[in-house]
């Protein structure tokens, strides 16, 4: 491998991880490891990509690596699944199986570990342990053999899509008021931190060790509806959501904690709710999502930094959601950008920043442009409705910058929206 091509994949690593993400995955799964100062890595990351196109086929390659490396570190706690995805290791999920369902699972040797109603979308979300000996991987193979129309699907592990720097620059003022609500599936957000402070923000957690504020989530809260100084989110001043489905350790992200925050949001009536996380398509999540959906919830979601020669990622993949990719400021689709199975808006997602613990940092990657998306259609939802959500989408497709090309290629979705958010860093340093 040339030192080029290293330099380019080791600059795609979730520097978010370096940042303080308790997450024990960040934008590519890579495991906690100690990383040199990220700041000058973000600001070299974007030079580098842009000359290196070439060696976004890599990215795929990067991202299984890592994840090979996650499942290794933690092996009590996780495993994969027959694509060689992170899953929760000895956890087979299933959305409201029917009766019958329970009963064949049952008499195979299945246990009931959890059953967790989400009361407000109708659903129950069953957890199964599979009989002793039995890998998750060969008790979903066995459920799925004996009862095909059963609803059983892997714990997944979901990854934060965007990288977050070090480098901080201070902002003064704070956050205003405003009237849109808005959800957040995501890490904790530091709260104290300029951009946020005065908002109203209620914090949920949803994974072991509770909510832990950390860099992904705080970048992508401000990016929704922080303001502080020449900082300005999409949202600036909504009230914020935000359901923490990291915490702590390794099952962080699962798909499980995923969809019981989702099931909070309904039970809020949140009418907008962002999603920077990616992974494989899920039984499970999919029949959240579409629940959701069914009564108004605007769900957006980034479409992942796996590069466009890997398969779609999901939830932005599923035709309920409002996939999201990035552009740099030029206006140029970021490289390592993923696909959908379709695509809906482009909106910033490098040469910009976003709130740290204390200050700003630099941030890249299809997670920092989803909130964007998120907070204007907060804006412009009427109620919550489907009829309000579509409305809502067609009225910011207008206002969309057309940068084409569109038809089969779609680069852009309905078109490029909120160039205004996008902040420079060397911005806030002059104006702090």
């Amino acid at each position: 491998m040339s030192q080029r091509r290293r330099r380019t994949l080791f600059a795609l690593a979730p520097l978010a991880i370096a940042a303080g993400l308790p997450a024990p995955a960040a934008a590519q799964l890579l495991p906690r490891l100690p990383l040199p100062a990220v700041g000058p890595v973000v600001r070299d990351l974007d030079r580098t990509l842009d000359a290196q196109v070439a060696d976004v086929r890599q990215l795929t390659d990067l991202r299984r690596l890592n994840l090979q490396r996650l499942v290794r570190q933690n092996p009590r706690e996780l495993d994969v699944d027959d694509r060689g995805q992170a899953v929760v290791r000895g956890e087979i999920l299933a959305v409201s199986p029917s009766e019958r369902s329970l009963a064949i699972a049952r008499n195979a040797g299945f246990a009931v570990v959890r059953q967790e109603a989400l009361d407000d979308l109708g659903l129950t979300l069953i957890t199964l342990a599979p009989p002793p000996g039995l890998s998750a991987r060969q008790g979903v193979k066995r459920l799925r053999r004996i009862d095909p129309d059963g609803p059983y699907d892997y714990n997944h592990i979901y990854a934060e899509a965007g990288s977050v720097g070090a480098v901080t620059a201070p902002a003064a003022g704070l956050a205003g008021a405003a009237g849109e609500r808005i959800g957040l599936i995501d890490t904790g957000a530091h709260t104290s931190t300029a951009a946020l402070r005065g908002l109203r923000i209620e914090q949920r957690g949803f994974a072991p060790g509770g909510v832990r504020p950390a860099a992904h989530g705080t970048a992508t809260a401000s990016l929704l509806a922080g303001r502080a100084g020449a900082f300005q989110g999409a949202a600036p001043g909504a009230s914020l959501l935000v359901a923490d489905v990291y915490g702590a350790g390794p099952t962080g992200g699962s798909a499980a904690a995923v969809v019981k925050g989702l099931a909070w949001m309904a039970r809020e009536k949140a009418p907008v709710v962002n999603v920077s996380l990616v992974g494989p398509p899920n039984a499970s999540l999919q029949a959240v999502v579409k629940a959701l959906a069914g009564q108004g919830t605007l769900i957006v979601a980034a479409v992942g930094n796996d590069g466009p020669a890997a398969p779609p990622l999901y939830p932005a993949s599923y035709p309920e959601v409002v996939s999201v990719t990035g552009v740099d400021a030029r206006g140029k689709v970021l490289i390592e950008a993923g696909r959908a199975g379709h695509l809906d808006f482009a909106a910033p997602g490098a040469d910009m920043a976003a709130a740290a613990s204390s200050g700003f940092a630099p941030v890249r990657g299809t997670s920092f442009a989803a909130p964007i998306v998120a907070g204007k259609l907060a804006r412009l939802m009427n109620g919550r409705s489907p009829a309000a959500a579509r409305q809502a989408v067609d009225a910011l497709g207008q206002q969309a910058r057309d940068l084409g090309p569109k038809g089969a290629d779609k680069t852009y979705g309905r078109g490029l929206v909120g160039e205004d958010v996008r902040v420079s860093p060397k911005k806030l340093q002059q104006a702090g």
